[in-house]
C-alpha cells in the first residue's frame, strides 16, 4: 500500500486480479435489492468496483482503521456511485456494529480477505455479528485462501501462511472446516463452496 501527501487512497494489487472473478459469484448469489455491508473494506478499491455493478443494491463498505476509510472515501470521491454509501467504522469484535445503532437493513454481508489477516476473534465476531443483523436468509459471502481439512491446498498458500505467521503469531490461513462450524453455531448454514483463481476460495453461507 502507497500513501502520498496529497492523496489518501489507498492501493492494493490483488484487487484488480480478483475483483472480476468475485463480482461473477456475487452477482449469482447476492440478493437482488437491498443493502449489502461489506466488512473490512481495506482500501475501497472493491467497492468503487462492485457497487455500480451491482445495482440497484446498495453497497456500505466498512473498515476499523481510520486511514483506510479515508482511502475509501478518496476512492468514493473520484468515482461517486449513487448505490456507494459512505464508509462506516466497524470492527468485527464489537459486541455492536454501528449499523446496529442506525438500524439499517442488512441484505447480505461480503469479507474479502480478512479472516487470515487478522486474530481468530474477528472471525468469531464476524460470524456472531452475521447472525444478529442477517435476515433469515440472508448471505454471508466470504473470500479467501483457505486449509481444507487440516492441509494447504497449494505449495503458494503454505508459504504465504508462514509469512503471515512471521508478521503475526494471531494471523494464518484457516481450515475451512473451522469456519464452517463456527458459522454453523451462529446459525449460518454452508450453502457453497467456489473454487476461485490463485488458489482461493469463495464460501457462501445462508442464515437461518
Amino acid at each position: 500500500m502507497n500513501l502520498s501527501m496529497t492523496d489518501a487512497k489507498q492501493y492494493a494489487p490483488a484487487t484488480e486480479r480478483n475483483r472480476e472473478p468475485i463480482l461473477e459469484v456475487l452477482l449469482r448469489v447476492l440478493p437482488p435489492t437491498g443493502n449489502i455491508l461489506e466488512i473490512s473494506s481495506g482500501t475501497g478499491e472493491h467497492a468503487i468496483f462492485f457497487a455500480p455493478r451491482l445495482k440497484p443494491r446498495i453497497w456500505i463498505p466498512s473498515d476499523p482503521q481510520l486511514y483506510l476509510r479515508e482511502s475509501i472515501t478518496a476512492w468514493r470521491e473520484e468515482f461517486p456511485s449513487d448505490y456507494l454509501a459512505a464508509p462506516l467504522a466497524i470492527d468485527t469484535t464489537d459486541e455492536h456494529w454501528s449499523v446496529e445503532k442506525q438500524n439499517v437493513n442488512i441484505v447480505a454481508i461480503v469479507n474479502i480477505n480478512m479472516i487470515h489477516i487478522a486474530p481468530w476473534s474477528a472471525c468469531l465476531g464476524l460470524m456472531a455479528g452475521a447472525k444478529r443483523i442477517l435476515p433469515p436468509r440472508g448471505i454471508l459471502y466470504l473470500y479467501g485462501p483457505y486449509k481444507q481439512s487440516g492441509k494447504h491446498t497449494a505449495p503458494s498458500n503454505e508459504a504465504f501462511d508462514e509469512s503471515l505467521q512471521a508478521r503475526d503469531p494471531a494471523w494464518g490461513v484457516r481450515n475451512l472446516e473451522d469456519v464452517v462450524n463456527v458459522a454453523k453455531k451462529q446459525n449460518l448454514q454452508l450453502l457453497e463452496v467456489i473454487q476461485m483463481p490463485a488458489n482461493n476460495i469463495s464460501v457462501v453461507f445462508e442464515r437461518f
